[in-house]
Order: structure tokens, then sequence, then C-alpha cells
């Protein structure tokens, strides 16, 4: 966790003010339907097959990798998308994996077992110094004006680094933050909500139903222009945020001061660390917690953005993921391309209250189990560009 200091307050104010904000957000629009037209270009093969199984686990990570890659790079995939991809599985293991010696302290003396540890951390550490340096000095190279795409994260920062003296060190790990931040948890929570609407039938023909009858016919790809007005779409995602928070245990918080909140006493200088899960999940709050029913958010004036505490997907406060309008962006137009095109069905000898939905815990909440499905292009002969 950073301290709230100084470099804190700089790094935050170049993603919220310069990174992040709602015009860069838009700005990175073209990429965003760039990557959903791959996807369903890609599932569109699939479905001229019948009954081909797509695993939508590496779709839906190849895509939010690519679409991070793209903001962070300005540049569309140039081989470095699974590289990436394997840099961040191999961290999630590191960040979240078992270690005894911090349940048996005495064990972190043991030159063995210390070696190992340090050794794979430092191994992934080098790795990713190689793939970040390799991107700077990319972006410090003149682009052909052809070329173009909307400017990305690196060459903000680097921009920075010009007139603020920005490190470059401070810059690497701004960049893996939003890697994290951009590709992980947007893949884990479009996993979890086709999951969720495979497993709830009728809240899925809802969706396809508001999406087939407010989208013109002829769509390659469905566009965030489509999406203004779509009530339903916007339920089902703050139920699976409510359901499946893309972080169960928000970021340590800071307490500052000595505080008295509801007979407990929070002592100064101490983290808080707040369990984000367990409060979408609150029998008190929410009823029938343990299902997914986005009807609840229907008129609802309950949002995430920090203000109602009994939903909290992005945290609040200082802290909140300054990401939120990007992940929202992201969430939206690719769960909505794939219910507009496709109609869904499990592999065979599966059924819908059969999907494993056990959840496995790192730095974020994954599913345990790969997303398998079989898409039926309902609208092909209706779509631009298709051969069929």
């Amino acid at each position: 966790m950073a301290v709230y200091g100084e470099q804190w307050r700089q790094a935050r104010k170049l993603l919220t003010t310069h990174m992040l904000t709602v015009k860069k957000v838009q700005a990175y629009r073209p990429g965003r339907e760039e990557e959903v037209r791959t996807a369903m270009a890609r599932l569109r093969w699939a479905a001229t097959a019948n009954d081909t199984v797509v695993d939508m686990s590496d779709l839906l990570y190849s895509f939010t990798t690519g679409l991070m890659y793209r903001a962070v790079s300005g540049e569309s995939d140039d081989g470095r998308n699974r590289h990436i991809r394997e840099l961040l599985d191999a961290t999630v293991k590191l960040v979240g994996g078992f270690y005894p010696e911090s349940f048996f302290p005495w064990l972190g003396h043991v030159g063995a077992v210390r070696r190992a540890t340090y050794a794979r951390a430092e191994k992934v550490k080098r790795r990713w110094n190689e793939l970040f340096d390799a991107m700077i000095d990319d972006a410090g190279k003149p682009t052909p004006a052809k070329q173009r795409q909307p400017e990305g994260f690196i060459r903000q920062l680097l921009s920075h680094q010009r007139d603020h003296g920005l490190p470059r060190e401070h810059i690497k790990g701004m960049l893996i933050n939003v890697f994290f931040g951009g590709t992980d948890t947007s893949y884990m929570v479009l996993e979890f909500m086709v999951a969720e609407l495979i497993r709830n039938p009728n809240a899925m023909h809802k969706l396809q139903a508001e999406l087939r009858s407010r989208v013109p016919g002829k769509r390659e790809v469905v566009t965030e222009d489509d999406l203004t007005d779509m009530t339903y779409l916007r339920a089902v995602i703050k139920e699976t945020l409510r359901l499946h928070p893309p972080a169960p245990l928000l970021e340590p918080h800071l307490s500052m001061d000595r505080l008295q909140i509801d007979g407990y006493t929070i002592p100064a200088n101490i983290s808080v660390i707040v369990n984000a899960w367990a409060i979408g999940r609150d029998e008190t709050v929410w009823e029938d917690a343990e299902e997914f029913k986005p009807e609840r958010f229907i008129g609802s004036e309950v949002t995430f953005k920090g203000n109602d505490f009994e939903l909290l997907p992005f945290s609040a406060g200082r802290r909140i993921c300054p990401g939120v309008n990007f992940s929202m962006a992201t969430l939206e137009i690719m769960v909505a391309n794939l219910m507009y095109h496709f109609d869904w069905k499990l592999p065979e000898g599966m059924e819908a209250n059969g999907i494993d939905m056990t959840e496995v815990f790192s730095s974020t909440l994954h599913r345990k189990e790969k997303l398998l499905l079989v898409p039926k292009h309902v609208l092909i002969n209706n779509i631009i560009g298709c051969d069929n």
C-alpha cells in the first residue's frame, strides 16, 4: 500500500486528471470497438461450425489485455499481449501464493526458503522491467502520423517525466498498477457476468431483448452510442459487481485519526481492510443476497461511485479506483456485443445449474474453472461483411 503523501498524490493526479478523465476514456473508444470487433470475428468463426466449444475465459482475457495494451502503448497488439498475460499470471500466483514463512516467521531465517521466494520474485520483476523498458523506449520514438492512435499512457507519462522529473522507476510502477487494474479485474468481472447470465437464462433473455429491440440491425459491432439508455444492461453489471467485486478485500485505508464507529475504537495510523465481498452479500441489506437478481437495481439510486456503502466494488474515498469510467466502458461494450450477436448454450452434457462458480482468491477473485460455451450467431445474415 502506498502511503498517503506527496508521491501518492502526484501519481493519483496523473491518473485522474491526465490519463483516466472522461474525455480520455472517450478517446480510447475506437480501440475498444476494434478489440470487440476482433473478439466478435473469432466467435463468428467458431459459430460457423456446429457446437464448437469456445474457451470464453481465454477470449475475455485476450480482449482485456489487448484493450489495456492499446491504452498504455497507444498501439495495437505488436506481439507483446501474450507475454503480458504470462507476466500477469505469474505475478498473481506470486502475490496470492502460500508462503509458509508468513505463518511461521522463523522459516524466513532458513536460507533455502528465503532464497527460493526472492528468486521467484526477482525473476518476475526482471521480466516486467525488460518489458517496460522496451515499451518506454518505443514510446519515445517518433510515430508516423498515419499510424497514430489516441496517445497512450506511456507517452503522457514521458511528457511528465520531461516537465516534472518523473523518475523512470515511478513510471514502471504506475504501468504495472494500470495493467493490473485494467486487465485482470475487468476480465474477472466479465467472466463472472457471462457465467451468471448463463446460469440465469431469464436474466440473459431480458438483456438480449433489451439490446436487440433498441440497437438497429446490420451492426458489425454494437457501439457505445447504442448503449446510452440500456437500463437492464447496467442493472446486470451492478448485480455482478455486488456478488463478485474484482477485489474482495479493498485496498487498505490508513486511519489518520482515532475514531469511534458503532462502539468500536479505531486507533490512528493503522491499516483498515474493508471486506467488499461480504458487504455485497449482507442479508440485512440485500434481499435474497446470494441470488443473481439484476431487477433489484431497476429504479434504484444505488451507485458504485463510493457514496453508497452497501455497494463498494471500486472502494471509496481518496482510494476509490480511478479507472471506474474506463472499467464501465469496457464491461458495457463487451457484454452488450456478446448478448446482442449470439445465443449461448453449454457444451453437451452440461446443465446451467451445474456451472462451477467456485471462487479462488489471490490478489483478485477468480472463478476456479474455465468458462466453456457454445455460441450461435443469431444475427449472422444481418451483419455487414459476413459471408453467410
